[in-house]
């Protein structure tokens, strides 16, 4: 065989093998995808069933349940009020499906909880066959620390969409904050009263090396002047010696 004929045969059987290896690559990448493909399911509209028989529903699909919360509808105890991922949308076998259940229509009558300690609150709701939910704090002057001083639903609302009462609760009044005076080149003596007339401590006093003219004067301060502190705040000072 010459060379020219052998050059074209190795290039006849290079071809063939790349046609056979992409054929083959094909396939597999059609495989996997099928593979793919075969571990989704669509998941059906359980809203409006009740409890047992969405999990049957969601569980003949491969899909588990979760109830994420509770809450007031026209609907039955126990019927899904809403789901999430919704109906129609594609997901892999063994994904959750998390849904709301209804309570039934509102019957409890939301109590008055303000004036109250928040623990106090907690037991009257769990009587009333309710919980409490979010709790955010605030500095309230002239309101007691722990005492609820705003809920929602509000006292007696006849529409609750849950169970959960939100509350907000004080912090007590929020403490004085003064602006630190300027302490430096003053006196020691002279400081100290002017720390207690302002609401303020000292706190760590430490001395540094000073001329004889300097003795006893403050050569600076933390925090600096000028900055906010609240009463009672410990206050540095470093004295020339």
């Amino acid at each position: 065989m010459e060379f020219h004929e052998r050059l074209q045969w190795l290039a006849r059987v290079a071809l063939l093998f790349f046609i056979l290896a992409s054929a083959a690559f094909l396939s597999a990448i059609t495989v996997i995808r099928i593979a793919i493909q075969g571990r989704e399911v669509i998941v059906p509209d359980v809203s409006g069933k009740n409890l047992s028989d969405a999990q049957v529903a969601l569980h003949s699909r491969s899909l588990g349940m979760k109830v994420e919360d509770r809450v007031y509808s026209p609907q039955p105890a126990d019927a899904v009020v809403r789901q999430s991922p919704p109906p129609g949308v594609r997901v892999k076998v063994g994904q959750y499906v998390h849904v709301a259940l209804s309570l039934g229509p509102q019957q409890v009558k939301i109590p008055d909880l303000s004036e109250k300690s928040l623990r106090a609150d907690r037991i009257q709701l769990l009587r009333s066959g309710l919980q409490v939910g979010e709790v955010s704090s605030v500095a309230l002057p002239g309101e007691p620390a722990d005492t609820v001083v705003m809920q929602f639903p509000a006292f007696g609302s006849p529409d609750a969409s849950s169970s959960h009462i939100d509350l907000l609760v004080s912090l007590g009044s929020p403490p004085l904050v003064y602006v630190m005076p300027d302490f430096q080149g003053m006196q020691l003596g002279e400081v100290e009263p002017k720390l207690s007339s302002a609401g303020l401590k000292l706190g760590k006093l430490s001395f540094v090396t000073g001329d004889e003219a300097s003795h006893g004067i403050v050569a600076s301060q933390t925090p600096a002047p000028g900055a906010r502190v609240e009463a009672g705040t410990p206050i540095e000072l470093q004295v020339a010696e």
